[in-house]
């Protein structure tokens, strides 16, 4: 817009965004990011329509500007990443909405409620359902119930590694109906979540992690129905690592170590990457006598889950078994650093 003073682009462009004429609006902002590229808003003008617009490439790229301008933007970061979710950069999306989400959306209710949602479900195709449990209970106590979120829930509870858009056309009732019931036990309503995993069963007797889920749900609600319902999805399913896990967990917190541990050799042997599978069978083998074996694999879940507290406690617990006070004294100190981590994030 050859004449136009750079000052008069940057109203316009403000008051065409604000009117929602965002053909308009996005001429001026980028005749005003002509005259001065160091124009952040500008940017994030372009790359807000560009979104709005499902022109992603476009869109990143001018978040991308905006971020190298404004590096504490919080909402241009969270975009970002929604932008590179689009483009299966799904690496980069994590990292930069999680950018955005530690310098703080709490302005901005749709875009925080977004970069939840799409944390969790990056977190979910990484397999990482544990720790998509955190911004699901955010969203699904802060939002109403949408279809989205519930695919969310069925994915996670299931414990299938995928994204909603991945899931077979014969699948989808399945992971729904899940969703509604792990939507109801994230919410905090037990009873609709009982009577959601007694319809999931019903609806679905032999599909992979059904009996599972239900099992998970029941033994956090201390039923004697948990491990029966454990033990029918392993019977079904004698691979599900995180069941065998979740058999050992349950026996290991009713105080049976011996009856545990089976079990926790079986999850660690179809799961030895994972650190939970490593505590488990730790645990188990300290507390029947083989203190030493117990400490190996309790030293091998620190590697692989070096942030959880649970492992220097059980580490404390055989480190003080094996008369090792020194060893008792370093895992403690890594509790008190860790509880320490935590406590500026609670605030």
């Amino acid at each position: 817009m050859p004449g136009v003073p750079f000052e008069e682009l940057t109203l316009r462009a403000s008051e065409a965004a604000t009117a929602g004429r965002l053909l308009e609006a996005l001429r001026f902002a980028r005749a005003g990011v002509a005259l001065n590229p160091m124009w952040s808003q500008g940017w994030f003008y372009m790359g807000m329509i560009g979104h709005l617009q499902g022109r992603f490439v476009e869109a990143r790229d001018a978040f991308r500007k905006v971020v190298e301008i404004a590096p504490e933007w919080a909402a241009a970061w969270a975009l970002l990443g929604l932008c590179e979710f689009q483009l299966e950069e799904y690496d980069r999306a994590l990292d930069d909405i999680r950018r955005g989400q530690s310098l703080g959306l709490s302005g901005d209710e749709e875009i925080e409620r977004a970069a939840f949602l799409h944390e969790a479900l990056l977190l979910i195709r990484m397999g990482e359902f544990e720790r998509s449990v955190a911004p699901l209970t955010e969203l699904v106590r802060t939002q109403p119930d949408s279809a989205g979120l519930r695919a969310a829930c069925g994915l996670m509870v299931l414990r299938i590694a995928a994204l909603p858009t991945e899931v077979a056309p014969d699948q989808r009732d399945l992971v729904m109906t899940a969703g509604a019931a792990g939507c109801s036990v994230l919410a905090g309503r037990p009873e609709e979540a009982e009577e959601g995993f007694e319809k999931l069963v019903a609806r679905y007797p032999s599909a992979r992690g059904v009996h599972g889920a239900y099992g998970l749900f029941l033994s956090g609600e201390a039923s004697e129905r948990a491990l029966p319902m454990l033990r029918k999805e392993v019977e079904l399913y004698p691979d599900n690592a995180r069941a065998h896990l979740q058999i050992a967990l349950e026996e290991l917190t009713r105080g049976q170590a011996a009856a545990a541990l089976p079990s926790a050799r079986e999850a660690a042997r179809l799961a030895p990457e994972l650190f939970a599978t490593n505590l488990a069978l730790g645990r188990a083998l300290a507390e029947t006598g083989a203190v030493e074996e117990g400490i190996a694999e309790l030293e091998q879940a620190a590697v692989l889950g070096p942030e959880r507290a649970e492992v220097y406690l059980a580490l404390a617990r055989a480190y003080a078994a094996a008369g090792r006070f020194r060893d008792v004294e370093r895992a403690r100190e890594k509790l008190l650093e860790l509880e320490a981590r935590r406590r500026p994030q609670l605030r």
